[in-house]
This record gives C-alpha cells, structure tokens and sequence, in this order.
C-alpha cells in the first residue's frame, strides 16, 4: 500500500513538472513557429497558423534590413566585457566580506541589494547627461561599464555567500606556506570556488544579454546589441509579428543554446555549499 502510494505521488510529480515545463516553454515554441510564417500567416487564428505554410522569408526580410552579426557581436563584447569587469571588483571585494567581516558587513551586503530595487527610470537622466559630458553615448564602453554596475550587487552576493562555505582554515595554512595576498586569491581561493564562479558568471552573461532598458536608452546604432536588434521590429506601422518573431529566436538562440549545455555546471553552482 505504502509503495503505491509512493509510486502515484511519484508520477503526480512528474505529470506536473512536464506540464509546468510545457507552460513555460510554449511561448518560446510559439515564437519559433511564427518565425516560420509568413506576415499574413502568423495573424491567423493559432490553429490556422500551425497548418499554414512553412518559409524562411521572414529570416531573409530580418538579415537584409539589419546587420545582425553586428548586432551579435555587441551582445557579446558587451556581455563579456561587464562580466569580466565585475569579476575584477567583486572578487576583492566579496573576498574581504568572506574572510575579514567588519560589524556592518551584513548592512553593507544587504544596501547593495537593495539598489537592485531603484527603478532603473529613477537614475536614467543622470547616468545619460554623465555618459553624453564623456563622451561615451552609444558606444560599448559605456554600455559595458553601466551593465557591470546594475549587476555589480548581484556578483558580490553570489561570491560572498560561495567564499563564505570555504574553510578559513585553508587560507590561514597557505598564508603560514608564505602565500601572498594576490596568491592566496589567485591560487588558493579561486580554484575552490570554481563551480561557484561559473554560475556567477553564467548568470551575469545572461543577464547582461537579456538587458534592455538600458540598452535602448544608451545606444542607437553603432554599439546596439540584439535588444535593440528585436525592438527595430517594431514600428509606427504596427508589428510584424513574423519578422519580430525571427528577429527574437535569432536574439536568444545563442544564450539559449550556451544555457543548455551549461546547465549542469549552473545548477551545481547555483547549490555549491547547500549540502554539508
């Protein structure tokens, strides 16, 4: 009885994993069908539209009135560029939260999480009118280094909490070996908390790509990433939902596709040191 019980609660659980699975995969499904579509098509009803014919013209209409590999390469420098950077700052800075806390280092923690809370529209204007006396409107840098910043708290949280699992006592052995500061981080510290600063910055990376009010607001042609790339679709005329469509699966298959073979090392991130 005991273990027919089990077996039904097994498969309820399983039977509502793969629903919520679907659910939360048929918007991206629906996407993709609608890419495959001609304009006319893809305002049909849906069950119109899935036995409609299927084109690439939309793909084609997408590449010919937008560079998309430029607007990639954006995505990327940006994305990388932020992460590394934040890596530069986070790494000390979780580092002397971790291991030599201060009375209000749990204060200080928990300020930088909250400026995740600030309406990004509140800062806009200033971060503009700083960005416009640099110099610095529409270019990469600038992109980069406001990126690094909205999500500077998010890295700092996720090194401290993966620092903080580390025994002190390994770090104390290697400064006894005559290890220095810089060795103790680069040699000692780092290598421990790989799993956990992969996660970290797989997470930044997709953030960082998926950005979009600030990427829209700082850029208009030479440094627009792939955000800026899918609202071009969308015009005074209306929405071409085909071509809007194309544009989005052609925005979020690369980070969809490093998100799938980089699960494992995210999910063993992401719960590095929730086991003892």
């Amino acid at each position: 009885m005991a273990r027919a019980v089990s077996n039904s609660r097994k498969s309820f659980n399983t039977l509502l994993a793969g629903s919520l699975g679907v659910l939360m995969f048929f918007p991206i499904l629906w996407i993709v069908i609608l890419s495959f579509k001609s304009e006319g098509d893809a305002i049909r009803a849906p069950l119109e539209v899935l036995f409609s014919g299927w084109t690439f013209e939309s793909y084609g209409a997408v590449q010919a009135r937008s560079d998309y590999f430029k607007h990639f390469s954006n995505s990327v420098i940006i994305s990388l560029g932020s992460t590394f950077l934040g890596l530069v700052i986070a790494i000390p800075a979780a580092w002397a939260m971790a291991f030599v806390p201060a009375k209000r280092t749990k204060d200080v923690l928990m300020w930088m999480l909250s400026t995740k809370m600030l309406p990004p529209v509140g800062v806009l204007i200033p971060i503009y009118l700083i960005f416009r006396d640099f110099g610095i409107l529409d270019s990469r840098i600038g992109l980069v280094f406001v990126l690094m910043m909205i999500n500077l708290p998010i890295i700092i949280w996720m090194l401290y909490t993966y620092f903080r699992e580390i025994p002190g006592e390994i770090l104390e052995a290697a400064r006894m070996d005559g290890a220095s500061l810089r060795d103790e981080v680069i040699y000692v510290l780092t290598p421990m908390a790989i799993p956990g600063m992969a996660s970290t910055i797989l997470l930044n990376i997709i953030l960082a790509w998926n950005e979009a009010f600030w990427t829209l607001n700082l850029t208009a042609a030479k440094a627009a990433p792939l955000t800026a790339f899918i609202a071009s679709f969308s015009s005074p005329e209306g929405l071409f939902y085909a071509k809007l469509s194309a544009a989005s699966v052609m925005a979020i298959a690369p980070i969809l596709i490093m998100g799938w073979f980089s699960q494992k090392q995210l999910v063993r991130g992401l719960t590095f040191g929730a086991v003892k």
